[in-house]
């Protein structure tokens, strides 16, 4: 059986192992293929593991020995599931391996905003504390976490994670979700979208990207927000409209925003968010602790294993 992994770099490195999945059948790893090569690339393969590169119907069609698709993320956009199912070929993902990671760096974007940890060591690096006549030196001021209201946007797996980190720090936490019906005493108060966006000291991303969320933060939202309130987007870069989160930072209507992710990726180069006024940008990497990606290929062992033994296991087209 011919194995084809048409993006491998970002899942594994070189830090993990590709044995596992060799032990099904003849491997093939390219760290990354274009969308021009991918047909050529999985030519004869019975089996294609891709991450982000693009799997169309075209290719599906065209491939008459394919029998599976594995999706090493949790998100299948990137496969035409509807020509997989007309042809009885499996798609399967993998949900749930990262909740604790992306969390983490979800109050790493909020600490970063709170407490300019990295602002202060390149002012230390630059000499200002040695020039310094007080034994400490700030020039921005500080927030402490304790009491202020962390306000999440989905209450999934992972907005449930940092519900459980923000009230390790003190916070009260209101959330708004299709699922949360009523106030979970102890741990979170429903709300409303209106009084999430104008109670939220922190407001914090982890819903889906749906019709109804698509740019959910947009002008009209922003303008609710407290000034002195922060917003962090882990989740989807298509939940926030990024002229209007820019505007808001700029004119200083927010008190700054923390990214993993944006619209495109890479981004375009007139992204206004990058520059924008305190509004820092990490390049969608909340997922990629070693951690994490180990559970992932661990998973994606699992689901092809599954499917060669007659089980179907994160199937996500319903064959």
């Amino acid at each position: 059986m011919k194995i084809v992994i048409l993006d491998g770099h970002t899942l594994n490195p070189g830090d993990l192992s590709w044995d596992d999945l060799a032990k099904f059948g003849e491997l093939k790893v390219y760290e990354r293929t274009p969308p021009e090569l991918v047909a050529e690339r999985c030519t004869g393969a019975e089996v294609i593991i891709t991450n982000k590169a693009l799997v169309a119907r075209e290719t599906i069609d065209a491939l008459l020995e394919l029998r599976y698709i594995g999706v090493t993320a949790t998100g299948v956009n990137i496969v035409d599931c509807e020509a997989a199912s007309e042809r009885g070929i499996p798609v399967t993902n993998v949900p749930g391996y990262g909740p604790k990671s992306v969390a983490q760096m979800t109050f790493a974007h909020i600490l970063n905003l709170t407490q300019r940890t990295s602002h202060h060591a390149n002012e230390v690096s630059e000499g200002h504390w040695a020039s310094c006549p007080d034994f400490c030196f700030t020039d921005f001021p500080l927030v402490e976490l304790d009491g202020l209201t962390l306000g999440i946007l989905g209450y999934g797996t992972i907005g449930k994670e940092t519900a459980r980190i923000g009230r390790a720090f003190g916070m009260k936490v209101i959330a708004h979700s299709r699922s949360l019906k009523e106030n979970v005493e102890g741990e979170v108060e429903a709300v409303s979208m209106d009084t999430l966006f104008g109670q939220s000291d922190v407001l914090s991303l982890h819903c889906p990207l749906t019709p109804e969320t698509d740019r959910v933060v947009n002008s009209e939202n922003l303008a609710k927000m407290k000034s002195a309130a922060f917003l962090i987007n882990t989740g989807r870069g298509q939940l926030v409209d990024e002229e209007a989160l820019a505007d808001a930072l700029n004119a200083g209507h927010l008190a700054g925003a923390g990214l993993d992710v944006l619209s495109s990726e890479p981004p375009s180069p007139d992204n206004p968010l990058p520059q924008a006024n305190n509004c820092f940008v990490t390049p969608h990497i909340a997922w990629a602790t070693l951690a994490a990606r180990r559970r992932l290929l661990d998973a994606t062992v699992a689901n092809l294993q599954a499917f060669l033994e007659g089980v179907s296991i994160n199937v996500v087209n319903g064959v």
